[in-house]
């Protein structure tokens, strides 16, 4: 029987620490699936998380404001909206707050591609089976932002800084 009273620190770390061990094989099972139907479906990895980022939104953003959000560099960023615009699956429009960083849309076919994706891979996931529950999915979902919650951000340019000032 599962004791359902929270876990004292000694416990909880061990087994969040279960649930990095399973996140990262299947973070990474999944980005090879979106890889091999990439062909197909024309996106990479990065490309795929733009336009996600952009339907979710809901309206146009900035390379800075999309890097944010993905806790991804502005550079890396720009280079999957470079490829995006490429296949035509977003455009950039003026951005009346700010001359120099226009806004990224997604477009038709952008959301045709992504949309087409997230379908075949809610096909996939519907598959999954073992008889899970709204609670259990609920209670994952839960978990999973708690512990996002409670892990640091880094700035990617301070890590360089604090270890170009260690090597010093």
């Amino acid at each position: 029987m599962v004791d359902n009273s929270p876990l004292p620190p000694e416990r909880l770390g061990p087994r969040l620490a279960e649930v990095y061990a399973v996140l990262g094989p299947l973070y990474r099972r999944v980005a090879r699936l979106v890889e091999h139907d990439s062909p197909r479906s024309g996106l990479s990895i990065g490309v795929r998380a733009v336009l996600e980022r952009l339907e979710m939104a809901g309206t146009a953003e900035t390379v800075p404001q999309i890097a944010r959000t993905l806790e991804l560099s502005r550079q890396f960023v720009q280079r999957m909206v470079n490829d995006a615009l490429a296949q035509d699956f977003v455009e950039l429009k003026p951005n009346p707050a700010h001359r120099r960083s226009s806004l990224v849309e997604l477009t038709e076919a952008g959301r045709a591609a992504i949309n087409a994706l997230q379908q075949r891979e809610h096909e996939t996931m519907g598959r999954v089976g073992g008889d899970l529950t709204e609670a259990d999915i609920e209670t994952t979902l839960r978990v999973l932002r708690h512990m996002l919650a409670s892990v640091p951000e880094t700035d990617p340019a301070d890590t360089k800084n604090r270890a170009r000032r260690s090597l010093t």
